[in-house]
């Protein structure tokens, strides 16, 4: 009988029987700190690296003209939305059932759970991609986009939602692997993806002797080719039969898709609350800043939105950390792995947002030389980047609910973060009229985020 991935949702203590291998063993026994690290640092390469790709695009695409820069900032918490749902909120309950499964000695069970990773993956990919390219005109013109831009963004968007399935079935992939404490294959696919988008995104924008210049399409057809070569080496791997999960024909069971996608679901209200303030609060920024503001904003947020891959990077691990360790009855080494990630988080995305908050113009003049632009930018990350910080906390304890399958306290703080950030930024705007107000209103939601997340771990409630 297949066990659907939440059995452990009331665990005993796993037996330690040859079931469990070294990788579980290691994650159940090593000391947290140093495990944690090792663990983390080849993910938050294989998330850089990730990041790093929509940031080369950009580079290049800034190359274009500001009207391109401003639809890639349409554009952007779109494609952030969809990597981080299909790597971070599904991507995490795939990891979180597979290290779940793992920890308890379920063998069968974690087997069975790579072609349903596979199914679930694609199908919430073909939605996606529906989804953008049937209303993409109707929610970048939501988002202030209008004119020249709006079109640009379009075409930009629809070469790369044709390629969304592609993007879900290898983070599908990717989490599968990950949720057996392996994170250097996926940072190693990742890394050697990127290395080749370099050259690539170029190419495809500008052209290349007989190869013609897509213009703004170019970049979008260089992020499927990346997607398309990722899931092919992936997919082998598992395939090799070298994965602690391996692939198995199995009937599909639904209860355990549905166990699969309601931990999805949860966790993608994280997302979702996310990509809700940055995008209304583009829309915001639009309406009082016009162009040059929402390019300098957008860029500016896009270093808060490259703080999602680097968090991801070390949350993958506790993932699967905490995960493994709950399926195997722990639920205090669970508790301190979480809190120790929360730290190792705060640390990380701080440096960032002070190194950012101190040289803003480092980061901006990358994108665009713009007056305007600039400023905005520049006004925005004063403010916000000293506060990215209690961002890391948040996202990290996050990911440690996933682990547990407990996402309750996560999704409140996230709601919380949306009333104080964009409830009060509206307002705060709405009566000053200044940005400053607006930016100021995001840096107390991301405190009450962190804040409240960190209350329910530290006094066990995120458990209950």
């Amino acid at each position: 009988m297949l066990h659907r991935p939440d059995d452990a949702a009331a665990p005993a203590p796993a037996e330690t029987g040859p079931a469990v291998d070294a990788r579980t063993r290691s994650l159940l026994e090593a000391p947290i700190v140093p495990l944690l690290i090792r663990l983390a640092w080849p993910n938050v390469l294989i998330m850089l690296a990730q990041a790093s790709s929509g940031l080369i695009e950009t580079y290049f695409v800034a190359k274009l003209g500001t009207t391109a820069l401003a639809a890639m900032a349409l554009v952007f918490p779109a494609v952030m939305l969809m990597t981080t749902l299909s790597a971070g909120a599904l991507g995490g309950s795939i990891s979180s059932a597979v290290a779940r499964a793992l920890g308890s000695g379920r063998r069968e069970a974690a087997d069975a759970l790579v072609l349903h990773a596979l199914v679930v993956s694609l199908v919430f990919g073909i939605g996606f991609a529906a989804l953008f390219l049937i209303f993409g005109r109707q929610i970048y013109g939501a988002m202030g986009g209008s004119g020249p831009e709006l079109e640009a963004a379009l075409i930009y968007s629809n070469i790369v939602f044709l390629g969304t399935p592609l993007t879900w079935t290898m983070n599908g992939l990717a989490s599968v692997v990950r949720g057996t404490g392996n994170m250097l294959l996926p940072a190693l696919v990742t890394c050697v993806g990127v290395a080749l988008l370099i050259p690539l995104s170029p190419v495809l924008i500008f052209g290349f002797g007989p190869i013609p210049g897509f213009g703004i399409a170019g970049g979008g057809l260089a992020l499927v080719a990346y997607s398309l070569g990722g899931t092919l080496v992936l997919a082998g791997y598992i395939l090799s039969g070298r994965n602690p999960a391996r692939w198995r024909w199995v009937r599909l069971d639904w209860r355990v898709v549905g166990a699969i996608t309601r931990v999805g679901t949860l966790s993608s209200l994280q997302s979702i609350q996310t990509n809700i303030i940055v995008a209304s609060a583009t829309a915001l920024v639009a309406l009082h800043a016009g162009v040059d503001g929402v390019a300098g904003f957008g860029t500016g947020v896009r270093l808060e939105y490259l703080l999602i891959p680097l968090i991801f990077g070390i949350g993958a691990p506790m993932v699967a950390l905490v995960g493994t360790n709950f399926g195997a009855g722990r639920g205090d080494r669970a508790r301190s792995i979480a809190i120790a990630g929360a730290g190792l988080a705060f640390l990380v995305t701080e440096c960032v947002g002070l190194a950012a908050a101190v040289f803003p113009e480092a980061w901006l003049s990358l994108f665009s030389a713009e007056p305007g632009m600039i400023a905005a930018g520049s006004a925005y990350l004063r403010i916000v980047g000293p506060f990215y910080g209690f961002f890391g906390i948040g996202l990290a304890l996050y990911f440690a609910g996933q682990g547990a399958g407990r996402l309750f306290w996560p999704v409140v703080a996230g709601f919380l973060r949306v009333v104080v950030g964009l409830g009060g930024g509206w307002l705060a705007l709405r009566l000053t009229g200044s940005m400053e107000a607006l930016f100021a209103a995001l840096s107390a939601g991301l405190i009450v985020y962190a804040s409240v997340v960190m209350t329910a771990v530290r006094t066990g409630a995120w458990l209950r």
